[in-house]
C-alpha cells in the first residue's frame, strides 16, 4: 500500500464514493482520473492553494 499523502483519500474512502462518478461513454472528452481530481480539490481547499499552484500529479 502506498503512503497516504495529506489531503488525499485512502483506498477505502475512495471506494465508498467511486460509484457516484460518471462512466466514460465514448462521447466528448474522456474524464480525467476521478480520484486524482478529487484529491486535487481537497489539496487546493485544505491548503488554500490556487489550482495552478498544485503539483502536476493533480492534473491540469
Amino acid at each position: 500500500m502506498a503512503r497516504r499523502r495529506r489531503y488525499e483519500l485512502t483506498d477505502e474512502q475512495f471506494e465508498r464514493i467511486e460509484e457516484a462518478f460518471p462512466e466514460v461513454d465514448g462521447r466528448g472528452r474522456p474524464y480525467e482520473d476521478h480520484r486524482k481530481v478529487v484529491n486535487g480539490i481537497f489539496r487546493a481547499d485544505g491548503s488554500r492553494a490556487r489550482w495552478q499552484d498544485l503539483p502536476e500529479r493533480y492534473g491540469s
